[in-house]
């Protein structure tokens, strides 16, 4: 499965880089995170570790997440493991444009299981779009209202 959306924020790459790697902020903006563990404080770099709860089709999962790259204000790369062997790649991009920012998340997750895992990630790719968007356009809202 893999989501990949583009939106374009009114803030500089520089803010909107310091805002998305504080991981104590992700519970502002990304709408299926349900609590953190062993997050380090402040802005996250390259082989930072720390494992998410989601809350995902009405379960809590957990994902330990190492980034994996991490080019201020460029480019973020993340691994995560998950349940069952499950793992995803989120990459985050920051274009800079006249006006801010032009954002990029691409979400690629594996789910075990063969055949049924792969229907399983088909029912659950319309959910992880519309929360992909609406995730975005928390972030968007946050970004540009100054991050507070």
């Amino acid at each position: 499965m893999r989501v990949e959306r583009r939106i374009e924020i009114a803030a500089a790459p520089e803010r909107l880089y310091e805002l998305v790697m504080d991981p104590h902020r992700l519970d502002d903006w990304v709408t299926i995170h349900a609590g953190l563990e062993d997050a380090p404080r402040g802005e996250l770099e390259q082989g930072s570790q720390l494992t998410q709860h989601l809350r995902l089709a009405g379960q809590r999962v957990h994902v330990r997440w190492t980034v994996v790259e991490a080019d201020k204000p460029r480019r973020v790369e993340w691994e995560g493991r998950g349940p069952v062997r499950s793992r995803a790649r989120v990459v985050y991009s920051f274009e800079p444009t006249d006006t801010g920012t032009c954002f990029r998340y691409v979400n690629e997750y594996h789910a075990p299981g063969g055949p049924l895992g792969r229907l399983a990630g088909r029912v659950l790719a319309g959910m992880s779009e519309r929360e992909a968007d609406r995730s975005l356009e928390r972030l968007k809202e946050l970004a540009e209202r100054g991050g507070t």
